[in-house]
């Protein structure tokens, strides 16, 4: 019931900016823009901070008049930046940390515009993209991990900007390109072709995006960067075929493809491929090696030394990193503890 009214009030909206659209084409334009770009939750009071985030130092800075919350986890001097979605903020990545920290890298996390603590009360992805490039000047990471749009924004950052310190990026349930976005949108209010087009051509001219931007074909065409595609088969909020689209173009990337997590992907077996990407002397082609051997990532941290040393390409140096790298915390949603 609750799905069916809010279907209804997003047709019933779309229907309003239509018929606007023919009285006042501008205003119905803005109009669209202003439901397109405002999210409805995702913001943090100041007095109601997530634990997880308390645990880090908050670092703000300021862009351009506006406030962009950090939240810093002090380690080694390699620096993963990680990049929430829609609706969102930083507290998002609270199952995800304890696997992360266990890497000894600095970590930083980034309230996008309007969600968190950072200001605003419209958000983009272009925008999101210049926030994360002025944090990446304070630390030039090494990693970026992005939630969904915050997929997209890490591989925009890196088209645009060029960063040649990143070497991997990671992206969960993320659309290839801005098109995508702005055609779920569109359906779900059911706009029509005029709104359609002038909502784009409106994000063209105000944020300087050009059609293979909005495409977004232009990042995996021309990057080398090692990476990470996993998405969800049964994702209701970004289509599987958008992460075939960035694996086929992404050569350099490894594709996950999983069941039964949906959009949030916060499970187990999930955060076991996070660790496993960022577990030492793991790269790409032993990654695809053990995956293929084992077929899940939580097998391989389960799995014995002796097993994993006998395996082409492993040996005893690499079998120990990952004896020492699934040593988890107990408490931290998993709790193992390897024989």
């Amino acid at each position: 019931m609750k799905k069916l009214k809010y279907l209804l009030l997003a047709k019933s909206i779309g229907f309003y900016i239509n018929v606007l659209s023919f009285v006042s084409p501008k205003k119905a334009i803005l109009k669209a823009y202003g439901i397109f770009s405002t999210p409805r939750k995702g913001k943090i009071q100041i007095d109601s901070i997530p634990e997880v985030l308390r645990s880090a130092e908050a670092v703000a800075f300021d862009f351009e008049g506006k406030i962009i919350q950090t939240y810093l986890w002090k380690g080694s001097e390699t620096v993963l930046f990680l990049i929430h979605g829609w609706e969102s903020n930083s507290a998002r990545w609270k199952k995800a940390l304890p696997y992360i920290l266990k890497s000894g890298y600095t970590v930083v996390a980034i309230d996008a515009p309007a969600h968190g603590l950072s200001s605003g009360k419209d958000f983009n992805a272009h925008k999101y993209t210049e926030f994360i490039h002025h944090v990446a000047k304070m630390y030039n990471p090494k990693i970026l991990i992005g939630h969904s749009i915050g997929g997209k924004a890490c591989l925009h950052y890196q088209t645009i900007h060029k960063n040649n310190n990143v070497e991997k990026i990671v992206v969960l349930g993320a659309p290839s390109d801005f098109k995508a976005i702005f055609e779920n949108y569109v359906t779900l209010l059911g706009l029509n072709l005029k709104v359609n087009s002038g909502l784009i051509n409106y994000y063209k001219e105000n944020f300087n995006l050009s059609n293979k931007e909005i495409e977004g074909s232009l990042f995996s065409n021309e990057n080398n960067i090692k990476g990470l595609i996993a998405h969800d088969i049964e994702d209701k909020v970004v289509a599987f075929a958008e992460a075939e689209k960035n694996a086929k173009a992404w050569q350099e990337a490894i594709f996950i493809e999983t069941k039964g997590l949906g959009h949030s992907m916060n499970d187990e077996e999930l955060l076991y491929l996070l660790a496993l990407v960022h577990t030492p002397n793991i790269g790409d082609v032993h990654s695809r090696t053990l995956l293929q051997h084992f077929h899940s990532a939580k097998d391989i941290f389960s799995a014995p030394s002796s097993r994993l040393e006998k395996m082409d390409g492993i040996g005893t140096i690499r079998a120990k990193s990952i004896k020492q790298f699934s040593d988890f915390v107990e408490g931290n949603g998993v709790g193992i503890k390897n024989a």
